[in-house]
């Protein structure tokens, strides 16, 4: 395969060309990162994405962006293929995330994901577990679409939405799941279609700026449900 000797990135998979930085043993998260990303370029990719699209909804620290980006320029002709096993497997993991906060939360489990999965803290699992009265859907919407450990969402969706204080386990539940299809999906497929549509050269877009733009985009969303609500 030729490449541009003056090619920042690969126009076939997007991987950063020419020497890399080394990385620091102790900076854990993203030699992680590297890891997961080195999947990208073996056979079993598709399942791969499927497995990280599953774990990073209930306790892996790595979005599955990471592989869904490269998988589909290297055959955008399946992009619609790999957002959706995205999709699916995430939103099962969303599910096993709930089960987690519903069933065995209490039973110790909480002390393992406050010591290992980074950014899952006591204070933030109680921020978050507060805000559910109110915000349902647009807690689970948020986190699903922005940079927000989605994880932190699904387990304390879990504990809050079977407790004493929610008068139908049923309908929270409902909720959240539709909240998990309709976030997730959104995210993947508009990942992979700018994949699909632009090659290569968006990589460093979306790696610089994709997630504050979602961030952008779920405010102004929010802000337009506000708007209806309380003046027209």
């Amino acid at each position: 395969m030729h490449v541009e000797t003056d090619a920042e990135f690969c126009r076939h998979c997007g991987a950063k060309i020419g020497a890399h930085r080394h990385v620091p043993w102790w900076h854990l998260h993203r030699r992680l990162y590297d890891w997961t990303l080195a999947w990208a370029y073996r056979p079993s990719a598709a399942v791969a994405l499927f497995v990280l699209s599953f774990a990073e909804s209930s306790f892996f620290p790595i979005p599955p962006d990471v592989l869904l980006m490269p998988l589909t320029l290297g055959n955008r002709k399946r992009w619609l293929r790999y957002a959706s096993l995205c999709s699916l497997a995430s939103v099962l993991g969303a599910v096993f995330g709930f089960a987690i906060g519903w069933l065995v939360w209490d039973a110790g489990v909480d002390q393992l994901f406050y010591r290992y999965v980074p950014g899952f803290t006591e204070k933030v699992f109680n921020d978050v577990s507060t805000l559910y009265d109110r915000y349902n859907f647009w807690i689970v919407f948020t986190a699903g679409f922005t940079p927000i450990p989605f994880k932190v969402i699904t387990i304390t969706a879990g504990v809050f939405g079977t407790g004493a204080q929610v008068e139908s386990p049923a309908m929270f539940f409902a909720v959240f799941l539709v909240a998990s299809i309709v976030s997730r999906s959104a995210r993947f497929f508009l990942v992979a279609g700018l994949m699909r549509a632009f090659g290569a050269k968006i990589t460093p877009f979306i790696d610089k700026y994709f997630n504050w733009l979602a961030l952008l985009f779920t405010a102004l969303l929010i802000g337009g449900f506000v708007v209806i609500k309380y003046f027209v």
